[in-house]
């Protein structure tokens, strides 16, 4: 039994030719991200507080699918949703429909801590908000030229994007990179607390209203006594597959490893649309998709770390050392 973190970046379809450019930022906030991780829970932070303070520091980079780089609606807004949940309490919050909150996934945590409710969304998630003194912006923070260029692109071609939905080159800009993820987090310490958070802005030219996998527990974030899970990829999928909490069943009620659980759902689920992170009690770590790639980290008390986009893994134990 150690500690263990991992967190990623979403799933999708990554083409192995993405640009250095358009590549490096994202792994260098990952990077950046893990790095924090391990310090935290290194100094005996609890594992929700960890997990909330990567998703924070991930929403804050404009090259990922949450926070300051949410993609847009079918009109042009900007609707946000998080979920954060505590193994051993099962404790849980969740927030959708957020035009104004920089950090969703903090939302998310006041609503479990200061609310006798699990889920709150759109006009009173924002008045909540506005009660508890988070940090704001106008609307107009969020929308980026990056994101209306998406949006122009997918209603181009008539259609919702997932994560990294990768267009026909002729619909490409040569300044617009249209590969951006959801973000999620999931941490365990010593002692075998876990935690999980994710956090979205769903899919390009949804419509208005529209809520995914990422603020349903037991859909894309879930936590109990056996592991954390934070899922990515195409969130109607996801729900009907009750990914998160099915990976928890099958330890639970099954006694599957991690490694077998987390496999047995990802392979299971309709190929191109899943991916997750997950830790156990034990330590343990997962991070199986069955999409082209999925951007992901971890790390663990025995000194071994990645980071990773396809298939073939980046050791960078030296980089965080």
């Amino acid at each position: 039994m150690g500690w263990a973190i991992a967190l990623h970046g979403g799933a999708g379809d990554i083409p192995l030719s993405l640009p250095v450019e358009r590549r490096l930022p994202r792994e260098e906030t990952l990077r950046r991200c893990l790095t924090l991780g391990i310090a935290a829970l290194k100094d005996n932070h609890p594992p929700l507080d960890v997990v909330e303070l990567v998703v924070c520091e991930l929403e804050n980079c404009p090259h990922f699918n949450a926070g300051r780089g949410s993609v847009l609606t079918t009109i042009g807004t900007v609707e946000m949703e998080a979920s954060i949940m505590e193994g051993n309490t099962k404790n849980c919050g969740a927030v959708s429909g957020l035009s104004t909150v920089v950090n969703p996934i903090s939302l998310a945590r006041l609503v479990m801590e200061k609310t006798p409710h699990i889920y709150l969304a759109f006009d009173g998630a924002e008045t909540f908000a506005r009660e508890q003194g988070v940090i704001t912006k106008d609307a107009s923070h969020f929308i980026t030229p990056e994101t209306i260029e998406r949006l122009t692109q997918a209603k181009a071609v008539n259609r919702v994007q997932i994560d990294y939905t990768q267009p026909a080159v002729e619909e490409l800009s040569e300044n617009c990179d249209s590969q951006i993820g959801t973000v999620g987090c999931v941490a365990v310490d010593g002692n075998g607390n876990l935690a999980a958070a994710t956090s979205t802005g769903g899919l390009v030219n949804k419509m208005v209203g529209r809520i995914g996998d990422t603020p349903i527990i037991g859909a894309g974030t879930y936590a109990n006594s056996f592991c954390a899970v934070s899922a990515t990829g195409k969130g109607e999928a996801i729900v009907r597959a009750t990914t998160g909490r099915d990976v928890a069943a099958l330890m639970e009620y099954k006694g599957l490893s991690l490694k077998d659980a987390t496999d047995y759902v990802v392979e299971n689920a309709p190929k191109g649309t899943t991916g997750l992170v997950a830790v156990s009690a034990n330590g343990e770590v997962a991070m199986p998709f069955n999409t082209t790639g999925m951007f992901r980290a971890c790390a663990k008390e025995d000194g071994t770390s990645e980071i990773a986009i396809w298939s073939s893994v980046q050791n960078v134990d030296e980089l965080l050392r």
